[in-house]
């Protein structure tokens, strides 16, 4: 009896450490219990009036939701890039900066301070999109067709993304007059929760449906571990890699939906700065591996919001933003580390040689 016990004991454990949902779920529990030693008020969430007079919910777990939402949109593409190309895009920030500037061109005309917007929202979001979806296309254009690094290729927009962005509306900082313009990336009235958290619902769900019941998973998944194999399967390998990208460039437009709403004009030096770097990270602490192949887009949504808790903890013990980054990191290659295969292979044997000894004790 004590020997099955200790079996079915080790075997819990092996399923639990290896589950890919295992890491982030054990860091966002560290941080929370970080959070609740250091200051239970972080958990408080209080009811109040914007500037406007409408309701909204403030606190910490809200910012994290609002700011964790358009993070977990840009996971989804970043999953899907990662996996088919085994690289990543380092161009997301610039690429939101040419797409919420275009966005700004379609409502504000040549006029950088209209009286009245000078399109509908949805024209101008979906000119975002396209633009988006070209720049993403351009990326895996230079991934697929020319064998390009990713990172490599990614590189050109990530340069000259922000240059680009200026000069579409002439270096000028337009302001989108409309109030309703905002709730993109605010409240809409009469709804206190972040509408980024159902911006972030609905592109989970799609994203979710996409993979049910369409073969973009598994040609995906099928083209990162082998592509000769994929191909002699009857999969195009160019084709599914182009896709990724162009998928996560209308991601990345989303993005710059929010990003532009929430002040309702753009800095295009300072907007979405260094996101490509959060996007990745959610990736990779989502257990994914960075070389391709197998991925989990649930466990990449999760990093995206764990990789937010800590960026607002870091913020709320008064860390500088310009050493925000060096903080970061140091967590984020621990919690890497102990996702890594090999790490987990060996806590896994640590615990068969541990528990029979205790046995024998």
């Amino acid at each position: 009896m004590s020997d099955t016990k200790k079996k079915k004991d080790q075997s819990f454990i092996k399923r639990l450490t290896s589950n890919q949902l295992f890491i982030p779920l054990l860091a966002l529990i560290l941080l929370a219990v970080i959070n609740l030693i250091s200051d239970p008020m972080f958990f408080k969430i209080t009811a109040g009036f914007n500037n406007a007079g409408n309701p909204v919910l403030s606190g910490y777990l809200i910012t994290i939701l609002d700011y964790g939402s358009e993070l977990a949109i840009l996971a989804i593409g970043m999953t899907l890039v990662t996996a088919a190309s085994g690289g990543q895009d380092i161009s997301v920030g610039a690429t939101i900066a040419i797409a919420g500037s275009a966005m700004l061109r379609i409502l504000c005309g040549g006029n950088s301070r209209p009286e009245t917007i000078q399109a509908p929202i949805i024209v101008a979001f979906l000119i975002a999109c396209i633009v988006g979806m070209l720049c993403g296309a351009f990326n895996g254009l230079l991934v697929s067709v020319f064998k390009i690094q990713p990172m490599i290729a990614t590189l050109i927009l990530f340069t000259a993304g922000r240059s680009i962005a200026a000069w579409i509306n002439n270096n000028e900082l337009p302001i989108v007059p409309d109030p309703k313009f905002s709730y993109f990336g605010g409240f809409i009235p009469g709804i206190p929760i972040p509408t980024t958290v159902f911006i972030a619902a609905l592109c989970m769900v799609i994203i979710a449906l996409v993979l049910k019941f369409t073969n973009l998973g598994l040609y995906t998944q099928a083209v990162g571990i082998n592509e000769s194999s994929a191909r002699l399967n009857g999969i195009n390998p160019t084709f599914v890699k182009f896709l990724a990208f162009v998928i996560l460039g209308l991601c990345v437009a989303v993005a710059a939906l929010i990003k532009v709403s929430r002040l309702s004009t753009i800095n295009y030096s300072v907007i979405a700065k260094d996101i490509e770097m959060d996007a990745i990270l959610a990736v990779a602490l989502g257990g994914n591996a960075l070389s391709g192949g197998k991925f989990n887009m649930w466990a990449s949504i999760l990093g995206a919001y764990v990789i937010q808790f800590l960026t607002t903890t870091l913020y709320k013990f008064n860390v500088q933003s310009d050493a925000l980054a060096a903080y970061k990191a140091v967590v984020v290659i621990l919690l890497v580390v102990f996702s890594a295969p090999k790490v987990r292979e060996y806590m896994g044997n640590l615990v068969k040689k541990v528990a029979p000894k205790k046995g024998v004790a």
